[in-house]
Formats: structure tokens, sequence, C-alpha cells
């Protein structure tokens, strides 16, 4: 049965690769053969779902689309042109500040609100938007590990470890064991983020027409939505210390916010209209059926088989189990949500680190940036990779595993080989 599982498995994954826009037929075929067969059953998937990232899409999908009519992010692209730069800068500046807001606000909810400044941008200039939408989601999911609210990983990393959000800026000298503390984990992201943030100009270099307004004077119709969106932003960081206590805080903060600014366009902007075709449904239930696949494998154990086949390969040498951590968790996390697997090797890296009388952190920030950069080279390696494709398709592109991976690969190969070497030269020497 495990067998037929992973094969099932790997079959539902081939048909989003090699057939994106009928990914849920393939993911839900596959579901109800489980069902059917048994393997899980409707209270598995309740708890297989991750409702944090279902809230923060619904929320902050409604905030999109309310950006979009504002005409902000018009005002934003008018004032970017007038400094007549090139169009593969301007590309590369939209990542970087993706990348920024990232640091602190869930991949998801980074990637729907650049999204209708880059739709805007690609629609002025008439440009095709796929490179800058897979840059923006590689560079959304590269901050996810750099602070403790910028990814799921990172807060379960903080609360299985009892770290706090200072502690992925600086490592005292009593938790590493040593007699001085360390750079946190912060820092090695952003000696990545550089190394791959040239990768990116390299593709994007290629775009050499200089951007110009074309005189059309453009007024903001409101600037309610772009303050709730900041204000959003603010509260989901400042707040990121209750999710210990209550788990969804994220899902609720979009959704209040979601809501509310649905309220307020309802009741003020009754010459616009909004219906359900505004959210990317197919997106949203694609996430699903990967969360419950995911969630299908790690019931059946495989996610612990990893964990054991790592440990056993590297328990010789910590160098070399420190590299298996990092690349097994980048192949892994192209294809597996990185939350279970994260959760699954934390507790054998402390096993393995107690036989081996080392430290565990430089093993858990290893295993951190390799599960969370990882999912950057497959356009189904990481939910807000999902998104930026759906949106994408929604308006008329399609986005096949060739065009992400050959960016999604080389920005991984740079990021992670950058940031994990550092580290280790950091905190072994």
């Amino acid at each position: 049965m495990k067998f037929l599982v992973l094969i099932l498995f790997l079959l539902a994954y081939s048909g989003i690769v090699i057939k994106r826009e009928k990914g849920n037929y393939f993911v839900y075929s596959v579901i109800f053969i489980f069902l059917l067969l048994k393997i899980i059953n409707f209270s598995d998937i309740v708890n297989f779902l991750n409702y944090n990232v279902l809230g923060i899409f619904l929320g902050t999908s409604i905030l999109s689309f309310l950006f979009t009519v504002s005409k902000v992010p018009s005002v934003i692209i008018n004032r970017i042109v007038e400094k007549k730069l090139r169009t593969g800068i301007v590309y590369l500046l939209i990542c970087i500040i993706t990348s920024f807001i990232s640091a602190f606000v869930e991949n998801v909810a980074t990637i729907l609100i650049m999204a209708p400044v880059a739709l805007e941008f690609t629609r002025k200039y008439k440009l095709n938007p796929v490179p800058l939408f897979v840059g923006m989601a590689i560079s959304s999911n590269l901050q996810g590990c750099a602070t403790m609210v910028g990814d799921s990983p990172s807060i379960i990393l903080a609360m299985e470890t009892g770290m706090n959000f200072n502690n992925f800026f600086y490592m005292p000298a009593a938790k590493l064991n040593l007699s001085t503390g360390k750079p946190g984990i912060f820092f090695f992201v952003q000696f990545g983020a550089i190394l791959s943030f040239f990768i990116l100009y390299l593709f994007f270099r290629k775009e050499r027409e200089i951007t110009h307004r074309n005189g059309e004077k453009i007024q903001v119709s409101s600037w309610i939505p772009a303050i709730l969106i900041i204000t959003m932003i603010f509260s989901l960081a400042a707040t990121s210390f209750l999710q210990e206590k209550f788990s969804f805080f994220p899902a609720v903060i979009c959704l209040s916010y979601g809501i509310g600014g649905l309220i307020w366009f309802l009741t003020t902007q009754k010459e616009e209209k909004i219906s359900p075709k505004h959210i990317d449904w197919d997106s949203f239930f694609l996430l699903i059926g990967i969360f419950i696949l995911v969630g299908t494998i790690k019931k059946m154990g495989f996610i612990e088989d990893i964990a054991n086949f790592l440990v056993k390969v590297g328990e010789k040498n910590p160098f070399v189990l420190y590299l298996i951590i990092v690349w097994f968790s980048v192949l892994i996390s192209s294809f597996v949500d990185n939350i279970p697997y994260t959760l699954a090797m934390l507790s054998g890296i402390k096993i393995l680190s107690l036989k081996l009388g080392v430290n565990p952190f430089i093993y858990y920030f290893g295993l951190l940036m390799g599960s969370c950069i990882g999912g950057n080279i497959t356009p189904i390696g990481a939910s807000c990779n999902v998104v930026g494709v759906g949106i994408l398709r929604k308006n008329g592109y399609k986005v096949n595993f060739i065009d992400f991976a050959k960016i999604g690969l080389p920005f991984t190969l740079i990021a992670v080989s950058g940031s994990s070497l550092l580290m280790w030269f950091i905190y072994r020497g």
C-alpha cells in the first residue's frame, strides 16, 4: 500500500507539471482513490489542510483586488518610470521590494500584494510578465527563512527550539555553547540574496527598453486599500509571537482586513463591481489538493523515512551531514510542502546532534535554508509559486515547468551555496 501511495503521489505531481491547467483534475482524482481505498478519511483531510495559508490567500486576494482598482499600482509604476530606467532594472527593483516585504510577511500574502504592481507595469509596456512573476515568487521564498515571521518553517523552528525574533539576527553564546555569539541566519540569507539577485539581473538584462511616461495623468481613487495593506503587514509582523498560543492568527488577521476592505468597498465605491471571479479559485483548490497529497505522504511515514535515512548516512562526518541536510532539504522541498518535512527533521537533528556532541543550531539553520529556498526550483515547490503561476494563468499567460526552473534552479543553487557555506565557515570556525 505504501508503494502504491508513492506512485499515485508522483502521478498527481507529474500531471500538475505536464498539464498545469488540468492540475486539479489530476490531484483530486488521486485524492478520490486515496479515499476509496481508505488510505485516508475525511477527518484526515481536515487535519492535513494549512488553514493559515488558505485564510491568508482569501483575505489578501480581496485586498489585492481593491489595491488594483484604487489605481495606486498605476501611480507607483508612473513614479518608477519617471526615472527612465531600463525595463530589466525595474524588474529587479520589484523583486527586491518583494523580497524585503517577504522577510516580515507570509510569502503568499507578499505575492498577492505585489501582483497588481507587476501586472500594471507589464500591461503598460506590453511586456511578458512571466519572468517577472517567477522572479517575485523565488525572491519571496528566499527571505522566508531570514526572520522568525517570514515563513511557517521559521515559526516552527522558533517554537521548537525556544528562539525569539532577535535570535534570527544574533545568536547569543549561551545558545551555541561557545565563548562568543554569532550572527543570526538573517545575515547569511542576505549574502545568498546578493549573489542570487545577480542571477536575476542576468536573466532580466535582455529587457533593455527604457521606461518613460506616456503623458497620461493618473489619480488615485482611494488610499484606503493601500493603508489596509500596510497596516496588515505591520499587524502580521507585530503579532507573530501570538501564533504559539493561537496558530491561526495570521489567517484571522488577513481575513479581517480583507472583510473590512470589502465592507468599505461595497458601501463607498458603488460604481465599481466585485464578484467571486476576482478570487483565483483554481489556485485556491490546487493548494488544498497539494496539502492533502502531502499530508497523505506524511501519514504513510515517508517524511520520517527521509529523516532517518539522512541521520544514518551522515552521522560520522559533521560537514557531510550538514551538506546532506541542506541539499536533501532543497530536493525534497522542490516537490513536498516544507512544513511536515521541517517538523520531522527537527526531532531527527536533535537526536543526531546529541550523538555527535555538536551544537544543533547550524544543522537547524541548514535545514531551514534548504527547505525554504528549495521551493524555488519548481512551480509547485511552494505555495506562493502556485499562487503566482495561478495569477499569470488567470491573466492569459501559461508557465510550464521549464519556464520556471530555468530561472528558479540557478537562483536556488547560488543562494543556497553561498549562504550555507558562509554559515558553516562562521559557525564552525
